[in-house]
């Protein structure tokens, strides 16, 4: 039977080939629906960027303030996110790590922003990512989470996910104060527009 290890490095490889090109989630920018949230005031403090590919939603972190920290288990995204913040100028801490122990960081964390990480995680990954959150995540703070959602037609792509699935994840010391319906922007793809949710989820 194949270890968790073998299995994470064997996922980790599969996106370290996506970033041989520009894979398709990765616009450029930062995810309008998380762009919007963070201009109208949601980030609060520490921000961590959980699969942060390329960096941008660190980097906008950064550039309205935060102290900004991004991990991801591909080291070609993390040299690019590194690359981006020094031509920008900006201080972001870059890493390459596992979501899963986001313990190994030795930061705590105010607002994680998740986009397009919850969505790959098959169940057993995704309870451990939620534990890991708990473990880094301060009392009262928040995630903005950005997946695939069950309203994506086909079955191309990343997981297909529904509201209950996302109370269901968090049921255990979180609160999901809020879940509405957004789009995930993409570089090129098979469809123009990707249904999403966008929730937020506070840490008791």
């Amino acid at each position: 039977m194949e270890s968790d290890w073998n299995r994470r490095v064997r996922g980790a490889e599969a996106f370290e080939g996506a970033y041989a090109q520009r894979p398709p989630w990765d616009t450029g920018n930062p995810q309008s629906a998380i762009a919007a949230a963070a201009e109208a005031g949601a980030l609060q403090g520490h921000v961590l960027d959980a699969g942060c590919g390329t960096g941008e939603h660190a980097l906008m972190a950064a550039r309205l303030g935060h102290t900004a920290t991004g991990v991801d288990v591909v080291p070609a995204a993390i040299d690019q996110a590194r690359g981006k913040a020094a031509e920008r100028g900006l201080a972001v801490r870059f890493e390459v790590g596992d979501v899963l122990e986001l313990g190994a960081l030795g930061e705590r964390y105010d607002t994680v922003l998740d986009s397009g990480c919850f969505h790959v995680l098959d169940d057993e990954d995704r309870a451990g990512y939620v534990a890991s959150l708990a473990e880094v995540v301060v009392p009262g703070g928040q995630m903005l989470l950005l997946c695939f959602s069950d309203q994506v037609p086909g079955d191309a792509g990343p997981r297909r996910i529904s509201q209950a699935e996302i109370g269901k994840a968090f049921a255990d010391g979180w609160t999901v104060a809020s879940i509405d319906e957004a789009s995930i922007d993409v570089a090129y793809g098979w469809v123009e527009e990707v249904h999403a949710w966008l929730a937020r989820i506070v840490r008791g």
